[in-house]
């Protein structure tokens, strides 16, 4: 099968029931378009990634991740360093990277989009280890992202809202040490975010200069002056004006080297994990192939 479209049907909160519907789609799309292909549906957390791992062994040129920021994780992940092209049907809570690139909205015009698309490389970036195709995070939204994850939590974007604005209540700064470039940075930090794009997604963009094939990563460091100032500074994440927040800098750099006295959780495109006390993070220059019109 030359395409492989890998399906989360839960994606965005939807029921399970979903998956039926989801699958005809994707199935019509590909015969309007005459691309021969095959459709999986994911059954777990990481099952993503192994059926993209198969798909590539079996030689596929394109497979379509249909589902949030941690579906073209997992699935990203299994693609980088390889041939084989990421395609994205956006379906998330907040689908950061596919805004980014201009997917389609429609799923059906997002397959045709990424069928007829001629692939073009962008970055992926790593984190203690762990590929990101978007974003990774340390501090408050990872966070978040934690508590997110937790089963049973109200899905889609009204529940990532609804979680975050109860987090901002009690969350609690960390202090960090910085390395990059020689040096060594002190800061108490609301969130520390390595960007390879510049948005969360829903238009919140963390990172307005961030571009995906640049070959390096935006570090964005928001220090907290107060969280009455913290919440007023929200909206600049909407207008791409974050970088004019008092406390807010933003660096471009291929590595960096984050440390704490506390083990840390972080995030990779919204997905969870725990770390130690030293993260090291750096970019992989073009290593992702992307279907994109």
């Amino acid at each position: 099968m030359s395409v492989v479209i890998i399906i989360n049907p839960v994606a965005g909160g939807a029921r399970p029931s979903a998956a039926d519907a989801r699958v005809q789609i994707a199935r019509d799309a590909l015969n309007a378009a005459g691309e021969p292909g095959a459709v999986v549906v994911t059954e777990r957390v990481g099952h993503g990634r192994e059926l993209a791992a198969r798909a590539v062994k079996d030689g596929a040129r394109l497979v379509i991740a249909w589902g949030g920021d941690g579906t073209l994780n997992e699935v990203g992940s299994a693609l980088a360093f390889t041939s084989a092209a990421l395609g994205i049907v956006p379906a998330g809570s907040g689908n950061g990277l596919a805004r980014e690139l201009g997917v389609a909205r429609h799923p059906a015009d997002a397959i045709a989009q990424a069928v007829r698309a001629t692939p073009r490389a962008i970055d992926v970036g790593e984190i203690d280890g762990r590929l990101f195709v978007n974003l990774a995070g340390i501090g408050f939204d990872a966070h978040v992202a934690a508590k997110f994850a937790i089963p049973g939590r109200r899905r889609g974007a009204l529940g990532y809202a609804d979680l975050t604005a109860r987090a901002l209540a009690s969350y609690v700064p960390l202090d960090y040490r910085i390395h990059t470039g020689g040096k060594v940075r002190n800061t108490r930090a609301m969130l520390l975010t390595l960007a390879n794009s510049a948005q969360y997604g829903n238009g919140a963009r963390i990172a307005p200069g961030a571009r995906v094939d640049d070959g390096l990563l935006d570090l964005v460091v928001f220090e907290e002056r107060s969280r009455f100032a913290t919440v007023c500074a929200l909206p600049h994440l909407f207008n791409g004006t974050v970088a004019n927040v008092r406390g807010c800098r933003i660096d471009r750099l291929r590595e960096v080297t984050i440390e704490a006295d506390h083990p840390l959780t972080f995030h990779v495109d919204g997905e969870p994990a725990a770390g130690g006390t030293t993260l090291h993070g750096r970019v992989h220059p073009a290593a992702l192939m992307v279907a994109i019109a």
